[in-house]
């Protein structure tokens, strides 16, 4: 992996020999979630991915981004190649109304040994890949959290003895994430990635759906429509291909260098027709 590269994609190049400490693991942190955003469009655009972190790094500095096991597995290579001390655990996202489980649809990661005033235990919570989630690490300890327009729990897990619940706010996209403190290698995911990327019962084959965190909310595009939950709400229905590259561009920080124009021209065709099927009332 290219070090320097990948921390200029981030725009922190003066990171590069910088010591470890909370402070610029957060700076990582909320740089990674503001820059690199949340997709799963190779799905769309018929390419298929692996969870290599060295294939997702490398794809990030190239200007895409990808989802939890691209955007973590990456972050947790480059944490590790400026001397962090992190471990990736595997967690279960809980669906609104779904149950709660540890079934590897989720990568979290774990950071110990920087202690901070707000948190002299020195282990933090790192989640790039939670979509409209956390801006910045939590401390790795119980208690209710705001960032921005969200609100936040984390308490030890029910169904994963010694690990640990994370209840997203009301307002976000899922219930919540449990996971295990066992450490894990990226194996434990191949089987879910797959079903990720290639069941029509996935969220990611069903929807187009790509978000962005920063500061103040969240923007999210799901299918043709864009909305935005935190400062300056809104939602609107994107009618054009023109109107959606510029909003993937400039919204989303994805100007999509990777993809000819005779894809985009595909893509658009699948995205419309998608739209077109969920106006009709047809399952998506």
């Amino acid at each position: 992996m290219n070090t320097a590269a990948y921390l200029h994609r981030l725009g922190l190049p003066k990171l590069l020999d910088a010591p470890t400490s909370a402070e610029n693991l957060r700076a990582l942190h909320v740089a990674h979630v503001e820059q690199v955003p949340y997709e799963a469009l190779e799905i769309w655009l018929g390419r298929a991915t692996t969870v290599d972190p060295a294939e997702s790094a490398g794809r990030i500095i190239r200007g895409r981004g990808g989802y939890c096991y691209h955007l973590n597995g990456a972050f947790s290579e480059l944490a590790r190649a400026l001397g962090y001390d992190v471990t990736r655990h595997v967690g279960g996202v809980q669906s609104r109304g779904g149950e709660p489980g540890i079934t590897a649809n989720h990568l979290v990661l774990t950071a110990r040994g920087l202690p901070s005033e707000d948190n002299p235990g020195g282990e933090w919570l790192v989640d790039l890949g939670l979509g409209d989630a956390l801006h910045e690490p939590l401390p790795l300890v119980a208690g209710t959290y705001t960032q921005g327009p969200f609100t936040y729990v984390l308490r030890p897990s029910e169904i994963a003895p010694g690990g640990w619940r994370f209840v997203h706010d009301p307002s976000g996209s899922f219930e919540g994430m449990d996971f295990g403190l066992a450490p894990t290698g990226m194996s434990a995911f191949t089987e879910m990635h797959r079903h990720l990327t290639t069941s029509p019962t996935s969220g990611f084959v069903r929807v187009a759906t790509i978000q962005r965190r920063d500061a103040y909310g969240v923007d999210t595009l799901r299918g043709l429509q864009l909305s935005r939950i935190g400062h300056g709400a809104s939602s609107v229905t994107l009618s054009s291909a023109r109107d959606y590259y510029a909003a993937l561009e400039d919204i989303f920080r994805l100007p999509l260098d990777d993809v000819s124009a005779a894809e985009k021209d595909k893509l658009w065709g699948r995205l419309h027709d998608a739209h077109e099927a969920w106006l009709a009332g047809d399952p998506v």
